[in-house]
Formats: structure tokens, sequence, C-alpha cells
């Protein structure tokens, strides 16, 4: 056998499909087409000049993941997490009052279980859009850390059904993202 029969071989090999069953209790893959849309429809709105585009709403894992789009300066929000938190920018800037760095485009932030901060977006930013990945819940506090309100998987599922609805998609349109 010659060198060049045992590489073509071992391409076909590599090349070759998993030969067994995946396993029968397994939920289906998520692909999401068109990530950042041009359907203005999908972005759910979440606050004034602010929405989010789920991608992943895991109710067995009790995260979410989602690209956040703000289009206005200002302060959106100061919370805390229990769980971590994966963020990537697309586009745009933004940053944590109590931290001295900033998340610019191409950036990647991880935010460790346990921690407060408040998420402003600068003046001179026209548009920002994070993916972000939030385990558990976001907690919303005031200066002091007082309870003003939280977010989890499912606030999140029951605010793209009541949009979807109102904009014509139809509230089971989120359930394709839904795990």
């Amino acid at each position: 056998m010659s060198n060049n029969t045992l590489t073509n071989d071992a391409e076909t090999l590599r090349r070759m499909p998993y030969q067994f069953d995946q396993p029968k209790e397994m939920i289906p893959d998520l692909v999401v087409p068109g990530a950042i849309p041009s359907d203005e429809r999908i972005w759910v709105p979440q606050a004034d000049n602010v929405w989010f585009r789920p991608l992943c709403l895991s109710r067995s894992g009790g995260y979410w993941m989602n690209l956040l789009r703000v289009r206005k300066s200002g302060v959106l929000s100061r919370h805390r997490h229990p769980g971590p938190v994966h963020a990537f920018v697309l586009k745009g800037r933004w940053r944590y009052l109590e931290h001295d760095w900033e998340a610019t485009e191409g950036a990647y932030a991880f935010e460790p279980p346990g921690e407060t901060h408040t998420l402003v977006v600068d003046e001179g930013v026209e548009e920002m859009i994070t993916l972000f990945q939030v385990h558990g819940c976001m907690y919303y506090v005031d200066p002091w850390g007082n309870h003003a309100g939280f977010e989890d998987v499912f606030t999140k599922i029951d605010m793209c059904r009541k949009h979807y609805a109102e904009c014509g998609l139809g509230a089971d349109y989120v359930d394709q993202f839904i795990r």
C-alpha cells in the first residue's frame, strides 16, 4: 500500500460524519441565520431606544443569549448577576461606571458572578450592539444595592411573546429560540 493510499484513507475518515445516532433525548441544534436582522420587528423593545434580539433562551439552563442594541447615550441600568456574563461588542462601545475600562468594537468582556455595575453608553455613540450571554438573572438595584427589579430567561420569553404578538409576527415566533 502506498503512502498516497494511506493519506487518502485518513482524509476519507476525517471527512466521514459520525456513524451513530445522537442521544435520543437531545434537543435539536439552534442555528439563527441573519442574527443581525433586517426586519426591525425582530428587535424586542426593552426601554426607550434600547432593544434586544433573542438568539437562545434556555429555560432548562437558566440563561439567555441576545444582541443588545442601544441608540442613545446615557445610563442603561445598574444591576448584579448571580451567574457569569459573557459579552462581545459588535458595534459601538460601552462601559461601567465602576470600572476604568471601556468595551469597544471587537472587545470581549467577562463579568464574574456577584459583581454589581452600571452600564453606560457615552455621548457620540450612534449605535451599540453587543452579544451578551447571561446566566441566571439581572438583578436591578439602586446605588445602595436595594432591589429595583429583575429579568431572567422567563421574563425575556414573556417580553418576546408580547412584542411578537403585537407586531404581527405571532406570539409563538419566540418558540424557535427556546431550548
